[in-house]
């Protein structure tokens, strides 16, 4: 695991195929208003059936998990002031999560599959996003 930071402000944190491991494995502090986490489990293991319980939350902020699935995308992270960060390639079973500043993203294979989480309600492009 990988985190991006400016200073000490955390941006991503990015998750490569080859830090799956064996059990249950949160990525993300319990702050964060997205949790990602990795199961890896024998044949024959059981999870215990459950739901959630309701609970007000209050997220000022949308942060989003991209999983790629197959193929491979460039991520450009950027601070709170739109400055580049760093430029990174994730490939096929790897993740990152987008905690603050800014992001975008290049699919640099045909074919390529990615899997978008966030927390929503989503609110809009005009609400939800400051394009750059």
């Amino acid at each position: 695991m990988e985190e991006v930071r400016k200073g000490d402000k955390l941006l991503a944190i990015v998750w490569r195929d080859a830090d799956w491991a064996p059990g249950l494995d949160f990525c993300t502090p319990d702050e964060l208003f997205v949790q990602a986490g990795t199961w890896q489990y024998p044949a024959g293991k059981k999870l215990a059936a459950h739901a959630h319980k309701h609970h007000e939350r209050t997220a000022t902020l949308t942060q989003e998990v991209t999983y790629v699935k197959r193929g491979r995308m460039k991520v450009s992270i950027f601070d709170e002031n739109r400055e580049l960060v760093r430029e990174l390639v994730l490939e096929a079973g790897d993740f990152a999560v987008m905690v603050a500043g800014g992001h975008g993203y290049e699919i640099l294979e045909d074919g390529t599959q990615v899997l978008e989480v966030k927390n929503g309600p989503f609110l809009g492009v005009e609400q939800d996003k400051d394009v750059y």
